[in-house]
């Protein structure tokens, strides 16, 4: 397996105990929930089904790591984080120095995501509540 890139703290070591194919459907499986790694296959990168994968594991509850497997780029980095993913082990090594600086690129999002991300809604609420002009 490639090595492992963390987007977030859920990241574990080792290998997925699951690996689910872009057309296997997450909710035909059983006690996912035991499990600390689930895989999700991206064999081409242009194949975005793996993304609705993460987002209905993260919510059911799946609390585990969710690892993007394949033909994974740096400039899917954080569309996979908001999806729900918390690591990645691309075919190809991701500089992790460039992987920090593509996650930390936009700081707020305009819709929620399985991530925890603010939305710019929110960002902007919050300046006018403290009485900033902003938004």
């Amino acid at each position: 397996m490639a090595d492992i890139l963390a987007l977030d703290g859920r990241m574990r070591p080792g290998n997925p105990e699951l690996l689910l194919a872009p057309e296997e459907d997450v909710r035909a499986h059983a006690g996912l929930h035991n499990l600390a790694i689930i895989g999700v296959a991206f064999p081409r990168f242009r194949d975005g089904r793996g993304y609705s994968t993460a987002r209905i594991l993260r919510e059911t509850g799946f609390q585990g790591d969710v690892r993007a497997v394949g033909d994974v780029t740096l400039d899917q980095l954080l569309f996979l984080k908001r999806a729900g993913f918390s690591s990645v082990a691309p075919d190809r090594p991701i500089d992790p120095e460039r992987a920090k600086l593509a996650l930390a690129r936009f700081p707020a999002a305009y819709q929620r995501g399985a991530d925890s991300a603010r939305v710019a809604f929110e960002l902007r609420r919050e300046d006018r509540g403290r009485g900033n002009a902003a938004g």
